[in-house]
């Protein structure tokens, strides 16, 4: 399943298609050609690819009155470590380049240092001399950003210097800055954004914010409430499995599939409560119980 962090930093580069670039040329250092517009493009590579493996976003980098592609930037989010993604990314690359006929580069995102220096080394593909070292934007590489102005500009960027300092001394700072640029956005943008930031802030920074916002907060987005609802679900489920295995029993593949696709939350607490007395991982789902 996606996390709410993984689909969250997508929606920062769809949502503002420059950021890519920004982030290529003003965090790394790597130039990028002058455009007059990016807009985000398809990311369905399955002309090579399954289709079930695509990029997370694709921006391409246009120019003049006939919108000629100068670059296209395949921006992948990494939050853990995926041996498979050594292959598809050159992939990814070589397709893009081949598709808009233009320089392309793969931006990957990882808030994360330790999957930074993981996604940082070069792979190589086995042709001699064609080794494709990833551009790697870690927490060191984005910005943080306590001014209100700057947060105004770029609001985006206020959410992904949260997501990547929130921890840090400077995350009541960040909050404080994105409240500034929060009241300029639509209403499904704001929602959204609130909730990525005040879950990445450290929790003094985030009672402080809170406050600042002058009630309780209780996630808004339905982006969020849907995500946050999976994952409750999931750790509860993941709950019931977990006790039956510390008591020693022994838990068939059918009642595992049984649990892990419950959606109700009050059969899993049933569940959970169960799991401390029956004798066999089977009784869990006979109909006193279930």
């Amino acid at each position: 399943m996606l996390s709410v962090t993984h689909e969250a930093l997508v929606e920062l580069f769809k949502n503002r298609p420059r950021l890519a670039a920004e982030m290529l040329q003003d965090a790394l250092g790597h130039p990028v050609p002058a455009f007059t517009e990016a807009r985000v493009a398809s990311s369905d590579l399955t002309e090579i690819v399954p289709s079930d493996r695509r990029a997370d976003v694709i921006v391409v980098l246009l120019v003049g009155e006939q919108q000629r592609p100068a670059m296209a930037i395949v921006v992948e989010v990494q939050l853990g470590v995926d041996p498979d993604k050594l292959y598809v990314w050159p992939v990814y690359v070589v397709q893009t380049r081949a598709r808009y006929r233009c320089p392309a580069r793969l931006l990957d995102v990882a808030i994360d240092a330790e999957i930074a220096r993981w996604c940082s080394r070069p792979i190589d593909t086995g042709h001699p001399g064609l080794i494709l070292t990833p551009l790697v934007l870690g927490p060191e590489g984005v910005p943080v950003v306590t001014d209100a102005e700057q947060a105004k500009a770029a609001p985006e960027v206020v959410v992904l210097s949260a997501m990547a300092h929130g921890q840090e001394e400077a995350g009541e700072a960040i909050g404080v800055a994105f409240l500034a640029a929060a009241a300029g956005l639509d209403q499904e943008r704001r929602d959204l954004y609130a909730d990525v930031v005040l879950s990445s802030l450290n929790v003094a920074a985030r009672r402080t914010l809170e406050a600042m916002m002058k009630s309780g907060y209780e996630y808004q987005s339905d982006f969020a409430r849907s995500y946050v609802a999976k994952g409750r679900i999931e750790a509860k489920a993941q709950a019931v499995l977990a006790f039956l295995e510390a008591r020693g029993l022994e838990v068939p593949a059918d009642v595992r599939e049984r649990v892990l696709a419950s959606t109700d939350l009050a059969e899993l607490d049933r569940w959970i409560r169960r799991a401390a007395i029956v004798s066999d991982a089977r009784e869990l789902l006979t109909t006193n119980g279930s």
